[in-house]
């Protein structure tokens, strides 16, 4: 193999390695970037949530004492204003899901299904999860699960003890069967986030495929350039110096002088072999 070919398999070898750590790491980056904006969009969909529950209490709640005739508006139950507003958002979004899942909970409508009777189930086994965080397939793809528990207040107590206190109008509505027996503290549910990973997933992949084909073209055109200037520097001058160490050696001793008029080592190399060709010469007028 001529030397020219084995220095562009090395340089080759070197680029096709280069490109691969180089993809490998840049592929889990943006692997790991999809996946925390995906929790940032769960963390934030759980805060809006926190923020409608927090509203609802403190503005929408206590217009109710002012109410007359003992009506009960569902609207002014924190959970129900928090479903109801991210009911909205579903809607338009049907990957993006918020839920609030209780185990004995007031509207049967509001009954956990199995998966999410888990996440409860993890809470309550373990008091100290402050948050759960997971996967799932869903009907419209791959979803992040984000969770929190949700706890039993002393406000709470005031529809959720005993029916013997609950407001008449909320009995009428919903019954005496279900929502009671709730103690302050207990996880009595949790708030559920579905958020698609799908989207920033492909988002991620597409860039991977954008920059490895980016690291290829740059490789590409620096192995072009790195080749002449192998070729001009290294490659032509060492076959010229061949070419004129062949010539003498076949008898030629009036060659010319080979010179690239460099200072290099290859500059080196050729004033030695002109310094050899000279002392030759030499040695021969002197034998002769």
């Amino acid at each position: 193999m001529k030397l020219y070919a084995k220095f562009s398999l090395v340089l080759v070898t070197v680029f096709a390695l280069g490109v691969a750590i180089a993809g490998s790491l840049m592929y889990g980056y943006l692997q790991r970037s999809a996946r925390a904006q995906v929790v940032q969009q769960a963390n934030l969909m759980l805060e809006t949530a926190l923020a409608t529950r927090a509203y609802t209490q403190q503005q929408i709640t206590p217009l109710r004492s002012k109410q007359r005739g003992g009506a009960f508006h569902a609207q002014w139950v924190p959970a129900y204003a928090a479903t109801q507003v991210f009911s909205y958002v579903h809607a338009q979004n049907p990957a993006y899901d918020y839920r609030e899942p209780a185990t004995n909970p007031t509207n049967p409508a509001d009954r956990p299904t199995d998966w999410q009777a888990d996440i409860i189930a993890a809470f309550r086994s373990n008091p100290q999860l402050a948050t759960f965080e997971g996967e799932r397939d869903a009907p419209t793809g791959r979803s992040l699960i984000l969770a929190k528990p949700i706890r039993a207040t002393g406000a709470c107590m005031e529809c959720h003890s005993t029916p013997a206190v609950a407001p008449p109008a909320m009995l009428k509505q919903y019954g005496s069967t279900n929502g009671f027996g709730w103690k302050v503290g207990d996880v009595i549910g949790a708030q559920v986030v579905s958020v698609p990973v799908a989207v920033p997933a492909q988002l991620a992949n597409d860039a991977f495929r954008g920059l490895i084909v980016s690291f290829i073209g740059v490789a590409l055109v620096m192995l072009i350039a790195l080749n002449i200037v192998l070729w001009f520097a290294v490659t032509r001058p060492i076959r010229g110096l061949a070419m004129a160490a062949d010539d003498v050696s076949k008898g030629n001793l009036e060659a010319p002088d080979f010179s690239i008029g460099t200072h290099d080592e290859i500059g080196l190399l050729g004033e030695a072999f002109n310094r050899m060709h000279r002392s030759l010469l030499k040695a021969l007028k002197m034998l002769e």
